[in-house]
């Protein structure tokens, strides 16, 4: 079987032009929705190739980590697009090297549904950990849709992007969010009833500052 690390390895050198139709007719348009209201000290978990760096807060830094050199490597050379400070670092989400409430806020984008199930709790009880009582944590996040046209399209698509980004529709990251010890705010559709933005924070003093975010219980959904 693929490591997730051997597999982005494999794909970084093609990894933005695979991503090219996406980015410009999808993924762009709701990246600024991550970072919306964010400031201070942000870990970016995932970070790729950096294709958020020119939506980063301007008054912001940003410390974005990422399993994969090849994809870091790509991200360093992306760095001159950035609107605010960063920092590069190889680490493994599920063991991240901060100290407890390091950052302000944490954001992932289409990280979850790359992550194993066995190993979204452990990677979002670290997200929770290192980020401040209070503190954001927001998710960009593919979900198998329920209208039965995409739902096909999703079929079709499924083993490609098994084989090249190891993703699949159907992880259970809502799920896991309480049972990381973190309070889900709020989860909306932001394209169609494909993509999700998931926002969470550690339990204590719970806000979350993006707008029109709502208060709800573990379990309960807002579509």
């Amino acid at each position: 079987m693929t490591s997730t690390l051997n597999r982005y390895q494999r794909i970084a050198p093609v990894y933005d032009l695979l991503d090219f139709p996406f980015e410009y007719g999808r993924y762009r348009k709701i990246r600024p929705l991550l970072f919306a209201g964010l400031s201070g000290l942000i870990l970016d978990a995932g970070v790729g190739t950096g294709r958020n760096f020119p939506f980063y807060p301007r008054d912001s830094k940003v410390v974005g980590i990422d399993l994969s050199p090849a994809m870091l490597a790509r991200a360093t050379r992306r760095r001159p697009s950035a609107v605010a400070e960063v920092e590069l670092r190889q680490m493994d989400v599920t063991h991240l090297d901060f100290p407890d409430r390091f950052f302000d806020a944490a954001v992932a984008t289409f990280l979850f549904c790359v992550l194993p199930d066995e190993l979204q709790v452990a990677a979002l009880k670290e997200i929770g950990r290192v980020v401040k009582p209070g503190g954001s944590i927001r998710l960009l996040e593919y979900t198998r849709p329920r209208g039965w046209l995409r739902r096909a399209v999703t079929r079709i698509w499924e083993p490609w992007i098994g084989w090249a980004y190891g993703a699949s529709f159907d992880r259970r990251t809502e799920e896991h969010i309480p049972e990381a010890g973190l309070r889900l705010c709020e989860t909306r559709f932001v394209v169609d009833d494909l993509i999700k933005m998931i926002s969470g924070c550690t339990v204590r003093n719970c806000r979350d500052s993006s707008p029109d975010a709502t208060s709800i219980p573990p379990g309960k959904h807002l579509n």
